[in-house]
């Protein structure tokens, strides 16, 4: 396969945003690991937990939607350091919080950060991946997943080991600032997209166009994320109600999920790069479909954890590949608001997943309930084609001609070289 070999400044950036991904995934789980000790320490009720997760999540979408222009108007690169930075500093506050009002605004500082953090770092992975050649962005996510894992194991032992959970928060925070400060020179500077005026009626047919096709990827991500929220909360319960398992063999389901997403993330990249971003997404639907109907029809544990495998490796692929499509759509000069109407979208699917399950099992058994994303993803299935490049240059035909279509690339003319055979 004729591939283009990246120069040293895109390989650079790339591993920039990997570290960024992962520092992301890292300083969520270590909120995550605490949350038991920091209600403890606030006062906060299990009952009340929620309604603070929801602040979190709220003031996340926030952030989304006020980053994504900001990342069209100044550049994706100042908003990674400005999110970045506000996370880290963010992870310590509420670690300090005496009571359930200042830790409801210590999370909707950090929730903030984090919603800013996911638009703009994602955004940048979409420069880079345009930068590289090829698809890559699926191993981003697989980096968030691996920070996130790292982080729950550095959470366990700094508990375990008695210490103070401001400490661990303020080392873990400075630890992000430094990294900041280090990875941000190495990533990738585009160019503002310049004012422009009124728009003939064939541009603004075009606009509309662009904005169903957000709307569609927008839609599809609400869907994956769904379905993946509803298995990350649900597959452990459904385990042990359904089968009868012990909670430590009921685990093994959320385990086989996890497990498979995360190794599915690593090899997406090249089956989008071999096959096409709507190959991904579509039978990857078609994938956690079958897992799911395993899930919900079979009474048997070997075949319910297959089928929970099953449906993370069928989900892994898809969220990053509509990502892609966000960033690329038009002439890239929106890249950051489109993908954070799709991100904000999509995140309220994955937290609507498990409450919706939970409705639903005041009228059906949990399996039965596990039916509605079975129906959602397959659906999916057959919108998989929004996913499809509209450019000739897109991440997975690199070596195409430019055309008066293709993107603005002029910030990074000296960032590839002479095609290499793989």
């Amino acid at each position: 396969m004729l591939t283009t070999t990246p120069a040293p400044p895109v390989r650079a950036a790339r591993a920039a945003v990997f570290t960024v991904f992962a520092l992301n995934g890292f300083l969520l789980a270590l909120w995550v690991v605490h949350i038991p000790a920091i209600t403890d320490r606030t006062g906060v009720a299990p009952a009340q937990l929620g309604t603070f997760i929801f602040l979190l999540a709220g003031a996340g979408i926030v952030g989304m939607r006020i980053t994504g222009p900001l990342a069209d108007r100044f550049g994706s690169r100042a908003l990674v350091a400005a999110a970045a930075a506000l996370i880290s500093l963010g992870i310590a506050c509420p670690g300090f919080a005496t009571g359930p009002l200042t830790l409801a605004l210590a999370l909707a500082l950090f929730g903030f950060g984090n919603g800013a953090l996911d638009v703009s770092m994602n955004t940048q992975a979409v420069h880079v991946e345009r930068a590289y050649g090829r698809p890559i962005m699926s191993a981003f996510h697989a980096l968030f997943s691996a920070g996130g894992f790292l982080g729950s194991l550095v959470g366990a032992a700094t508990q375990r080991a008695g210490l103070d959970l401001r400490l661990t928060l303020v080392l873990a925070g400075a630890t992000g600032l430094l990294l900041t400060a280090a990875l941000v020179p190495r990533l990738l500077r585009e160019l503002p997209a310049p004012e422009q005026a009124a728009a003939p009626a064939p541009e603004q047919a075009r606009r509309r166009a662009r904005g169903l096709q957000v709307f569609a990827l927008a839609a599809i991500a609400f869907v994956l994320l769904l379905t993946e929220g509803a298995a990350a909360d649900w597959s452990a319960l459904q385990a042990r109600d359904h089968l009868g398992a012990t909670e430590s063999t009921a685990a093994f389901a959320f385990a086989a999920f996890t497990g498979t997403m995360t190794a599915g993330r690593l090899v997406a990249d090249r089956v989008s790069g071999r096959f096409g971003p709507v190959f991904v997404v579509r039978w990857g639907c078609v994938t956690a479909g079958l897992g799911l109907a395993l899930v919900v029809f079979s009474g048997w544990l070997p075949a319910t954890l297959l089928g929970w495998a099953l449906c993370g490796i069928g989900l892994s692929g898809g969220v990053p590949q509509i990502f892609t499509a966000a960033g690329n759509l038009g002439s890239g000069g929106s890249a950051g608001t489109d993908m954070s109407r799709v991100f904000a979208i999509g995140y309220v699917g994955l937290l609507a997943g498990p409450a919706v399950i939970g409705w639903l099992t005041e009228l059906v058994p949990l399996t039965t309930a596990l039916a509605v994303p079975l129906v959602l993803v397959l659906a999916c299935s057959w919108f998989a084609g929004m996913v499809a490049p509209d450019t000739p240059n897109a991440p997975d035909t690199p070596n195409a001609p430019d055309t008066p279509n293709a993107p603005d690339t002029r910030n990074a003319p000296d960032m590839r070289n002479a095609p290499a055979r793989e």
